[in-house]
């Protein structure tokens, strides 16, 4: 007698993963409501059912290898949604509480002359953040784009690229308070014990960037094919000019997220810029004179006032620097997009 063998199996409907996460979150509200539980355990209680019924369903219907699957995805989304929830909830909080202090007043005077609870403002800080990340930057992108050329292109196994890589890779665990401490013991070395600038601010701030820069830009020059170099060399261009023209605009859009990592990564430190570049509540456009306030520093003196305005105003102070990390990160995928190499 000839046997036949199915080729398909039994499958739960499309709407399966709908009904049994309804069901879930109706069942575990049960005892939420009796036991008085709180929106968080009930959505945990909900989360540990649906990943109990659902490959349990799948298992009677579907089989043991469809079951496990549906609970390895269930897990994979709930990974997803754990990670994403904090997230989520700290924007909406930041959002809820600084839009009551976002005004024109808000965005354009500084606290100079502010008492009690007068308006004042973020400006002397927005324009502090925006100097001294500048000048951060400048400092960190060139140094640590020719290191990592460096590394890729001509250090290979030598030991000097390993004494880099390794003293760059302490580098990127060395705490910001450290970093700002170095920056003012060399600016102290130069100016004197009284002195504070925003200048020894980004100089704290280039410490904690370097690494940053030269590890994703390091990435991103081994990721291209080295047949792109050796057509190159083929055609008799020399190599420095190979690196110029093929190897960088090659990986120029992940250099450049790299780039702006870095600058979300100490855009938002207050130690070091506390201690280096002091605080002030004018406005100061000189990098090399005097001390200047940034938004972090700003957040965390008005926090410290303990007051409802000073509270207004660093959760004020909260938004506009999360949209300014917002906006780099758009202006980087902008400039990624355009300036990567054009596909045939």
């Amino acid at each position: 007698m000839s046997s036949t063998v199915a080729l398909s199996h039994a499958k739960l409907p499309r709407w399966a993963p709908a009904l049994v996460g309804v069901v879930s979150l109706a069942a575990a509200g049960l005892p939420a409501m009796l036991l008085g539980w709180g929106l968080f355990a009930w959505l945990v209680a909900s989360v540990l059912l649906f990943l109990a019924a659902l490959p349990g369903w799948s298992l009677v219907v579907e089989g043991r290898r469809s079951a496990v699957d549906r609970l390895m995805t269930g897990l994979v989304w709930s990974a997803f949604g754990v990670a994403v929830l904090p997230l989520v909830w700290l924007i909406y909080v930041v959002v809820d509480q600084g839009a009551q202090a976002i005004n024109g007043e808000f965005l354009t005077y500084s606290m100079r002359g502010v008492i009690g609870d007068e308006q004042g403002g973020v400006y002397h800080a927005l324009i502090g953040t925006v100097f001294i990340t500048l000048a951060a930057t400048v400092v960190s992108v060139p140094i640590g784009i020719l290191t990592a050329v460096y590394l890729v292109e001509y250090g290979g196994r030598s030991k000097l690229a390993r004494w880099i890589t390794f003293l760059v890779d302490v580098m990127t665990g060395i705490p910001s308070i450290v970093a700002g401490l170095f920056a003012l013991a060399l600016v102290v070395l130069i100016f004197g014990p009284a002195f504070r600038m925003g200048f020894g601010g980004s100089i704290a701030l280039s410490l904690l960037m370097i690494p940053t820069v030269v590890r994703s830009a390091e990435e991103m020059f081994r990721l291209v094919p080295m047949d792109l170099r050796e057509a190159s060399y083929a055609l008799g261009v020399p190599k420095w000019r190979t690196i110029l023209k093929v190897v960088v605009p090659t990986a120029i859009g992940g250099v450049i997220t790299g780039i702006v990592l870095a600058i979300s990564r100490v855009i938002g430190e207050t130690a070091p810029l506390l201690v280096v570049a002091g605080a002030t509540d004018g406005v100061n456009f000189n990098l090399f004179d005097g001390r200047m306030t940034t938004l972090p520093v700003f957040i965390y003196s008005q926090y410290a006032q303990s007051t409802p305005a000073g509270y207004q105003r660093a959760w004020g102070g909260a938004l506009v620097l999360i949209a300014i990390v917002m906006l780099l990160n758009l202006i980087a995928r902008l400039l990624g997009k355009l300036l990567a190499p054009k596909k045939a």
